[in-house]
């Protein structure tokens, strides 16, 4: 008999499944995913002028003891105010950068004492249109703390955290602001 049962690709026969031999790699945690001490919160932040990954960013959050990863991806659009974007290029102070965000985590951890991970990984220099420029991930037993989390996290990096941006159009350029940057109005 064929139970028509597959583990990532395994296929048991069905002497395999009513023995046990699937059940205890695929059915049950580990001992080691049950011990949550090993699984203590982390912050990953990460600031380069490499690509950035969903799948990379969204596996460092995972965590036994959540069912939740909630995930914002900022991507280049290629229009701005009827203009055609040819690219984005940020810029950043990142010792001060990676201090504001390092602020952030621990102000998503005050204000939400369930999340485990947390991951802010920004992009510099030249990112096309539909690549990533920011990504944020969260992780939390449930679904409603991550997804606030997230929410928190990428409005409180656009107002302040040290990272500038440079639209390219067809024939021009403009080095934006947030309009969340609490020093945008101090200039004015």
């Amino acid at each position: 008999m064929y139970l028509g049962i597959s583990f990532c690709g395994l296929q048991p026969t069905s002497s395999d499944a009513w023995s046990g031999k699937y059940r205890s790699s695929f059915l049950f945690p580990s001992s080691e995913a049950m011990n949550e001490s090993e699984d203590e919160p982390k912050d990953f932040i990460k600031l380069n002028c490499e690509k950035l990954s969903a799948d990379e960013v969204s596996e460092l959050v995972i965590s036994p003891c959540c069912g939740a990863v909630s995930l914002f991806i900022g991507t280049t659009r290629n229009n701005f105010e009827g203009k055609k974007v040819i690219h984005l290029e940020y810029e950043a102070y990142s010792s001060m950068a990676e201090a504001e965000i390092k602020k952030i985590c621990r102000d998503v951890r005050q204000k939400w004492a369930s999340i485990k991970h947390i991951a802010v990984h920004h992009r510099l220099g030249l990112v096309p249109v539909t690549e990533a420029s920011v990504i944020v991930a969260v992780s939390s037993p449930h679904r409603v703390a991550s997804l606030e989390a997230v929410q928190y996290c990428i409005n409180t990096l656009k107002a302040t955290v040290p990272i500038w941006k440079k639209e390219i159009y067809e024939q021009e350029y403009s080095w934006k602001e947030n309009k969340e940057c609490f020093w945008a109005d101090v200039e004015k």
